[in-house]
């Protein structure tokens, strides 16, 4: 805890254009979220890179990120907002660890599988021990909380494992870290194949809405987006496409499933459609304007990019210290 708060972790890749889906289902509620815990909200290029980058378009996309995490009304005084790869605590952390996982856990975990088969020409070292460095970035901070998606579950089973058997072994080192699932947007699917996620690299232009996405794309996007032939604005999982739109109007509009389905009671699916996209449009509009403007501001996102990874360098060489006396290295002489 920090001053008498719990600690919140979480972090985005700089890789891609953040979407309609990273909004609801995560920036959305890490607003919320900061009135209730010490949050710390990185950009995770570290990540990034195991994909190989063009390091001009990745300083780029990094900047874009963090400054987009500002737009979406994270305050960067209540809030640490910075950069992974400006603490370098992360990577000294995910060494340590790394020695107390085993290759057979990471052998389990599913989204290697997955990149590994999307990335067959680059199956490199940093994409298999991927989990261990998301294990060190949530245990750096003595994080109590990490909001996560269904998707995620596994990697945060494999971070409390890790965390578990290095205090069996060297004692009360590590808080235990809890999943944080929100009720509501946490997951926003496909405007085409609504039985996948919205995604950032999603190859169909039509499939994904961005947060900049100008307002005639968002709307002719949701125009094209995919229903059924039922003809009928029901919320059912026999109804994928219809549920995936009255979720993103219902996160937006903060209402229930059960008050969308009544609004449109007796309407098509044409109206629904641009219902939807109207609404996005008038949510995404503040904070794309706000966006355009802290972009102007060089001194100010310097500024703060600089205060908080102070901040969070502070904080997480606390820990990075204590687990070095624990694994035996020589004390630094000051």
């Amino acid at each position: 805890m920090i001053d008498g708060k719990k600690v919140l972790f979480s972090g985005m890749q700089a890789t891609g254009t953040l979407t309609l889906g990273n909004y609801l289902g995560a920036l959305k509620n890490w607003v919320k979220l900061s009135e209730e815990y010490e949050c710390f909200y990185s950009v995770v290029d570290l990540h990034s890179i195991t994909i190989r980058q063009d390091p001009a378009e990745l300083r780029k996309r990094a900047r874009n990120l963090l400054t987009l995490y500002i737009a979406a009304g994270l305050d960067p005084v209540k809030n640490c907002i910075y950069y992974q790869s400006h603490v370098s605590g992360h990577a000294e952390l995910a060494w340590v660890l790394n020695c107390f996982t085993y290759m057979g856990e990471l052998n389990r975990m599913t989204q290697f599988k997955d990149k590994s088969a999307k990335h067959a020409d680059n199956i490199n070292a940093g994409l298999f021990t991927y989990p261990v460095l998301m294990a060190a970035d949530i245990l750096l901070y003595q994080s109590d909380v990490v909001p996560v998606g269904n998707d995620q579950l596994q990697h945060l089973e494999i971070t409390r494992d890790i965390a578990q058997r290095f205090n069996a072994i060297y004692g009360d080192v590590f808080t235990i870290p809890e999943p944080y699932i929100g009720k509501q947007g946490a997951r926003i699917m496909s405007l085409q194949e609504p039985t996948k996620k919205m995604s950032k690299s999603d190859e169909n232009p039509n499939a994904s809405v961005y947060l900049m996405d100008k307002p005639d794309d968002i709307m002719r996007k949701f125009k094209r987006a995919v229903t059924d032939s039922e003809a009928n604005i029901a919320y059912n999982d026999s109804q994928l496409g219809v549920r995936n739109l009255l979720d993103i109007y219902c996160t937006c509009k903060n209402i229930t499933p059960e008050e969308a389905v009544k609004e449109f009671d007796g309407k098509g699916y044409a109206e629904l459609k641009t219902a939807v996209g109207e609404t996005v449009v008038s949510v995404l509009s503040p904070v794309q304007s706000e966006f355009e403007r802290l972009q102007k501001d060089k001194a100010y996102i310097d500024g703060i990019i600089k205060a908080n990874a102070e901040k969070a360098n502070y904080i997480a060489t606390k820990t990075l210290r204590k687990v070095q006396k624990k694994v035996g290295f020589p004390e630094r002489i000051r």
